[in-house]
Protein backbone atom coordinates (compact mmCIF):
# COMPACT_ATOMS: atom_id res chain seq x y z
CA UNK A 1 0.00 0.00 0.00
CA UNK A 2 1.38 2.99 -1.28
CA UNK A 3 1.92 5.81 1.93
CA UNK A 4 -0.45 8.94 1.21
CA UNK A 5 1.75 12.07 0.90
CA UNK A 6 1.65 14.55 3.78
CA UNK A 7 -1.25 16.88 3.38
CA UNK A 8 -1.46 20.38 5.96
CA UNK A 9 -4.67 21.36 4.10
CA UNK A 10 -5.84 17.49 4.80
CA UNK A 11 -4.73 17.28 8.39
CA UNK A 12 -6.13 20.37 9.49
CA UNK A 13 -9.85 19.85 8.06
CA UNK A 14 -9.31 16.77 10.05
CA UNK A 15 -8.27 17.53 13.36
CA UNK A 16 -11.08 20.69 12.86
CA UNK A 17 -13.65 17.72 12.04
CA UNK A 18 -11.83 15.36 15.58
CA UNK A 19 -12.51 18.98 17.53
CA UNK A 20 -15.87 19.05 16.76
CA UNK A 21 -16.56 15.48 17.40
CA UNK A 22 -15.27 15.79 20.55
CA UNK A 23 -16.92 18.71 21.37
CA UNK A 24 -20.41 17.43 20.49
CA UNK A 25 -20.12 14.42 22.95
CA UNK A 26 -19.02 16.99 26.02
CA UNK A 27 -22.40 19.16 24.55
CA UNK A 28 -24.90 15.99 24.45
CA UNK A 29 -23.68 14.85 27.73
CA UNK A 30 -24.39 18.03 29.24
CA UNK A 31 -27.50 18.21 27.10
CA UNK A 32 -28.48 15.00 29.01
CA UNK A 33 -28.30 16.76 32.40
CA UNK A 34 -28.88 14.15 34.57
CA UNK A 35 -31.98 12.45 32.56
CA UNK A 36 -30.21 9.07 33.66
CA UNK A 37 -27.54 8.82 36.78
CA UNK A 38 -23.96 9.65 35.83
CA UNK A 39 -22.77 5.78 35.98
CA UNK A 40 -25.93 4.31 33.75
CA UNK A 41 -25.05 7.21 31.46
CA UNK A 42 -21.72 5.94 31.04
CA UNK A 43 -22.42 2.79 31.06
CA UNK A 44 -25.63 2.82 28.55
CA UNK A 45 -22.81 5.18 25.80
CA UNK A 46 -20.20 2.65 25.97
CA UNK A 47 -23.20 -0.76 25.87
CA UNK A 48 -24.35 1.05 22.67
CA UNK A 49 -20.49 1.81 21.07
CA UNK A 50 -20.21 -1.87 21.57
CA UNK A 51 -21.79 -1.67 17.75
CA UNK A 52 -18.42 -0.40 16.52
CA UNK A 53 -16.36 -3.42 17.69
CA UNK A 54 -18.54 -6.11 15.65
CA UNK A 55 -16.95 -5.88 12.09
CA UNK A 56 -13.52 -7.00 13.70
CA UNK A 57 -15.11 -9.08 16.80
CA UNK A 58 -14.61 -12.45 14.75
CA UNK A 59 -10.31 -11.28 14.80
CA UNK A 60 -10.81 -10.25 18.39
CA UNK A 61 -12.32 -13.29 19.86
CA UNK A 62 -9.35 -15.68 18.14
CA UNK A 63 -6.54 -13.54 19.59
CA UNK A 64 -4.86 -15.00 22.31
CA UNK A 65 -3.13 -13.01 25.08
CA UNK A 66 -0.88 -14.05 28.29
CA UNK A 67 -2.25 -13.78 31.54
CA UNK A 68 0.28 -10.73 32.40
CA UNK A 69 -1.71 -8.99 29.49
CA UNK A 70 -5.41 -9.62 31.08
CA UNK A 71 -4.01 -8.69 34.37
CA UNK A 72 -3.11 -5.03 32.57
CA UNK A 73 -6.23 -4.89 30.22
CA UNK A 74 -8.12 -5.47 33.57
CA UNK A 75 -6.10 -3.09 35.59
CA UNK A 76 -6.43 -0.45 32.51
CA UNK A 77 -10.58 -1.15 32.65
CA UNK A 78 -10.61 -0.57 36.31
CA UNK A 79 -9.22 3.23 36.30
CA UNK A 80 -10.85 3.80 33.41
CA UNK A 81 -14.16 2.93 34.23
CA UNK A 82 -13.83 5.36 37.35
CA UNK A 83 -12.53 8.08 35.15
CA UNK A 84 -15.42 7.72 32.71
CA UNK A 85 -18.24 7.63 35.85
CA UNK A 86 -16.23 11.03 37.49
CA UNK A 87 -16.29 12.67 33.52
CA UNK A 88 -20.19 12.03 33.35
CA UNK A 89 -20.49 13.24 36.52
CA UNK A 90 -18.56 16.48 36.26
CA UNK A 91 -20.40 17.47 33.28
CA UNK A 92 -23.60 18.09 35.16
CA UNK A 93 -21.47 20.01 37.86
CA UNK A 94 -19.40 22.20 36.05
CA UNK A 95 -19.45 24.18 32.78
CA UNK A 96 -18.61 22.73 29.52
CA UNK A 97 -15.69 25.20 29.35
CA UNK A 98 -14.05 23.96 32.73
CA UNK A 99 -14.57 20.41 32.10
CA UNK A 100 -12.51 21.05 28.56
CA UNK A 101 -9.83 22.92 30.05
CA UNK A 102 -9.80 20.74 32.48
CA UNK A 103 -9.30 17.59 30.06
CA UNK A 104 -6.06 18.64 28.99
CA UNK A 105 -4.27 17.79 32.44
CA UNK A 106 -4.40 14.18 31.77
CA UNK A 107 -1.69 14.33 29.45
CA UNK A 108 0.35 16.11 31.84
CA UNK A 109 0.26 13.86 34.42
CA UNK A 110 1.10 11.00 32.06
CA UNK A 111 4.25 13.14 31.10
CA UNK A 112 4.92 13.09 35.10
CA UNK A 113 3.68 9.04 35.14
CA UNK A 114 6.40 8.23 32.38
CA UNK A 115 9.19 9.83 34.52
CA UNK A 116 8.11 7.97 37.58
CA UNK A 117 7.18 4.14 37.14
CA UNK A 118 8.42 3.89 32.80
CA UNK A 119 11.73 5.56 33.34
CA UNK A 120 11.47 8.50 31.14
CA UNK A 121 14.02 11.47 31.67
CA UNK A 122 12.30 14.81 32.67
CA UNK A 123 14.23 17.62 30.88
CA UNK A 124 14.53 20.86 32.49
CA UNK A 125 12.05 22.29 29.66
CA UNK A 126 9.14 19.65 29.83
CA UNK A 127 9.33 20.33 34.09
CA UNK A 128 8.95 23.72 33.32
CA UNK A 129 6.02 23.01 30.71
CA UNK A 130 4.45 20.77 33.74
CA UNK A 131 4.48 23.73 36.29
CA UNK A 132 3.09 26.10 34.14
CA UNK A 133 -0.03 23.45 33.42
CA UNK A 134 -0.67 22.80 36.66
CA UNK A 135 -0.50 26.84 37.36
CA UNK A 136 -3.00 27.25 34.61
CA UNK A 137 -5.44 24.56 36.85
CA UNK A 138 -4.81 26.68 39.70
CA UNK A 139 -6.01 29.24 38.05
CA UNK A 140 -9.19 27.69 36.36
CA UNK A 141 -10.23 26.68 39.85
CA UNK A 142 -8.82 29.41 42.30
CA UNK A 143 -9.10 27.94 45.72
CA UNK A 144 -9.65 30.33 48.03
CA UNK A 145 -11.14 33.04 46.00
CA UNK A 146 -14.55 30.94 44.81
CA UNK A 147 -15.71 27.50 45.77
CA UNK A 148 -13.92 24.47 44.57
CA UNK A 149 -17.46 22.12 44.05
CA UNK A 150 -17.52 18.19 44.05
CA UNK A 151 -17.42 19.05 39.54
CA UNK A 152 -13.61 20.11 39.91
CA UNK A 153 -12.42 17.50 42.51
CA UNK A 154 -14.32 14.80 39.68
CA UNK A 155 -12.29 16.40 36.95
CA UNK A 156 -8.94 16.54 38.95
CA UNK A 157 -9.69 12.93 39.44
CA UNK A 158 -10.74 11.64 36.09
CA UNK A 159 -7.42 13.46 34.93
CA UNK A 160 -5.26 10.92 37.10
CA UNK A 161 -7.06 8.40 36.17
CA UNK A 162 -7.08 8.73 32.41
CA UNK A 163 -3.57 9.29 33.25
CA UNK A 164 -3.07 5.67 34.53
CA UNK A 165 -5.09 4.36 31.79
CA UNK A 166 -2.94 5.72 28.66
CA UNK A 167 0.41 4.47 30.64
CA UNK A 168 -1.22 1.24 30.94
CA UNK A 169 -1.64 1.21 27.42
CA UNK A 170 1.88 2.36 26.44
CA UNK A 171 2.77 -0.93 28.03
CA UNK A 172 0.43 -3.13 26.28
CA UNK A 173 0.51 -1.55 22.81
CA UNK A 174 4.57 -2.69 22.76
CA UNK A 175 3.08 -6.26 22.89
CA UNK A 176 -0.34 -6.62 20.83
CA UNK A 177 -2.10 -4.62 18.44
CA UNK A 178 -3.50 -0.70 18.60
CA UNK A 179 -7.19 -2.63 17.35
CA UNK A 180 -7.35 -5.09 20.31
CA UNK A 181 -5.89 -2.32 22.76
CA UNK A 182 -9.04 -0.37 21.91
CA UNK A 183 -11.83 -3.29 21.67
CA UNK A 184 -10.46 -4.32 25.23
CA UNK A 185 -10.75 -0.87 26.47
CA UNK A 186 -14.47 -0.70 25.47
CA UNK A 187 -15.39 -4.05 26.48
CA UNK A 188 -13.74 -4.04 30.08
CA UNK A 189 -14.91 -0.91 30.93
CA UNK A 190 -18.64 -1.78 30.10
CA UNK A 191 -18.16 -4.36 32.32
CA UNK A 192 -16.84 -2.54 34.42
CA UNK A 193 -19.61 0.41 34.75
CA UNK A 194 -22.27 -2.52 34.59
CA UNK A 195 -22.36 -3.19 38.78
CA UNK A 196 -22.67 1.02 39.11
CA UNK A 197 -25.15 1.38 36.63
CA UNK A 198 -27.59 -1.19 38.26
CA UNK A 199 -27.39 0.25 41.64
CA UNK A 200 -28.69 3.43 40.35
CA UNK A 201 -30.46 2.46 37.29
CA UNK A 202 -33.80 4.10 35.78
CA UNK A 203 -35.72 2.99 33.19
CA UNK A 204 -34.61 5.44 30.19
CA UNK A 205 -36.47 7.01 27.53
CA UNK A 206 -36.10 6.38 23.90
CA UNK A 207 -34.45 9.72 23.46
CA UNK A 208 -31.98 9.76 25.89
CA UNK A 209 -31.34 6.25 24.61
CA UNK A 210 -30.73 8.03 20.94
CA UNK A 211 -28.50 10.97 22.53
CA UNK A 212 -26.44 8.11 24.02
CA UNK A 213 -26.01 6.50 20.86
CA UNK A 214 -24.64 9.84 19.33
CA UNK A 215 -22.50 10.34 21.77
CA UNK A 216 -20.78 6.91 20.80
CA UNK A 217 -20.93 8.28 17.37
CA UNK A 218 -19.33 11.08 17.60
CA UNK A 219 -16.24 9.91 20.17
CA UNK A 220 -15.40 7.15 17.20
CA UNK A 221 -15.90 9.36 14.95
CA UNK A 222 -13.36 11.85 16.64
CA UNK A 223 -11.06 8.81 16.90
CA UNK A 224 -11.37 8.15 13.22
CA UNK A 225 -11.03 11.52 12.58
CA UNK A 226 -7.73 12.04 14.49
CA UNK A 227 -5.86 9.21 12.88
CA UNK A 228 -6.63 10.54 9.90
CA UNK A 229 -5.37 14.24 10.48
CA UNK A 230 -1.75 12.52 12.01
CA UNK A 231 -1.54 10.63 8.85
CA UNK A 232 -2.21 13.37 6.96
CA UNK A 233 -0.04 16.14 8.33
CA UNK A 234 2.48 16.00 10.81
CA UNK A 235 2.23 17.32 14.80
CA UNK A 236 3.65 20.21 14.47
CA UNK A 237 0.65 21.22 12.33
CA UNK A 238 -2.31 19.31 13.53
CA UNK A 239 -1.95 20.43 17.16
CA UNK A 240 -2.19 23.67 17.74
CA UNK A 241 -5.53 23.13 16.04
CA UNK A 242 -6.64 21.38 19.20
CA UNK A 243 -6.52 25.18 20.98
CA UNK A 244 -9.82 25.82 19.02
CA UNK A 245 -11.64 22.64 21.39
CA UNK A 246 -11.74 25.66 24.07
CA UNK A 247 -12.82 28.11 21.68
CA UNK A 248 -16.29 26.10 20.64
CA UNK A 249 -16.70 24.76 24.56
CA UNK A 250 -16.68 28.42 25.62
CA UNK A 251 -18.96 29.60 22.89
CA UNK A 252 -21.10 26.95 23.17
CA UNK A 253 -21.57 26.97 26.99
CA UNK A 254 -22.64 30.58 26.59
CA UNK A 255 -24.95 30.14 23.60
CA UNK A 256 -26.39 27.05 24.22
CA UNK A 257 -26.32 26.47 27.67
CA UNK A 258 -26.17 30.05 28.93
CA UNK A 259 -23.15 29.88 30.28
CA UNK A 260 -21.17 32.97 31.54
CA UNK A 261 -17.48 33.29 29.88
CA UNK A 262 -15.06 32.94 32.18
CA UNK A 263 -11.53 34.51 31.58
CA UNK A 264 -9.85 32.76 33.97
CA UNK A 265 -11.19 29.79 32.69
CA UNK A 266 -9.82 30.57 29.38
CA UNK A 267 -6.26 32.05 30.78
CA UNK A 268 -5.80 28.55 32.73
CA UNK A 269 -6.96 26.27 29.64
CA UNK A 270 -4.55 28.00 27.18
CA UNK A 271 -1.60 27.86 29.67
CA UNK A 272 -2.70 24.13 30.18
CA UNK A 273 -3.27 23.41 26.49
CA UNK A 274 0.21 25.11 25.11
CA UNK A 275 2.13 23.30 27.68
CA UNK A 276 0.53 20.02 26.34
CA UNK A 277 1.32 21.10 23.04
CA UNK A 278 5.01 21.87 23.82
CA UNK A 279 5.13 18.43 25.24
CA UNK A 280 3.45 16.27 22.70
CA UNK A 281 5.89 18.30 20.05
CA UNK A 282 9.04 17.29 21.98
CA UNK A 283 7.48 13.68 22.24
CA UNK A 284 7.41 13.93 18.49
CA UNK A 285 10.89 15.11 18.13
CA UNK A 286 12.25 12.63 20.80
CA UNK A 287 10.41 9.85 18.16
CA UNK A 288 8.94 8.80 21.12
CA UNK A 289 5.11 10.62 21.06
CA UNK A 290 3.40 7.37 22.02
CA UNK A 291 4.17 7.60 25.95
CA UNK A 292 2.33 11.25 25.68
CA UNK A 293 -1.17 11.18 24.00
CA UNK A 294 -2.19 13.99 22.23
CA UNK A 295 -4.10 17.01 23.86
CA UNK A 296 -7.03 16.13 22.14
CA UNK A 297 -7.09 12.44 23.18
CA UNK A 298 -10.71 11.45 23.62
CA UNK A 299 -11.94 10.93 27.19
CA UNK A 300 -15.23 8.52 26.81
Amino acid sequence: MTKPQPSPVRGVFWMLVTGLCFVAVTALVKYLDNAVPSAQAAFLRYVLGLVFLLPAARTLLATRMSPRQWRLFGLRGAVHTLGVILWFFAMTRIPIAEVTAMNYLSPVYVTIGAALFLGEKLAFRRILAVCIALLGAVIILRPGFREVNPGHLAMLGTAVLFACSYLVAKIVADEVSPTLVVAMLSVTVTIGLAPFALVVWVAPDLWTLAVLFAVACFATGGHFAMTLAFRAAPLTVTQPITFLQLVWAVSLGALVFGEPVDPAVVLGGGLILGSVIFITLREAQLKRREVTPGVNAPKV
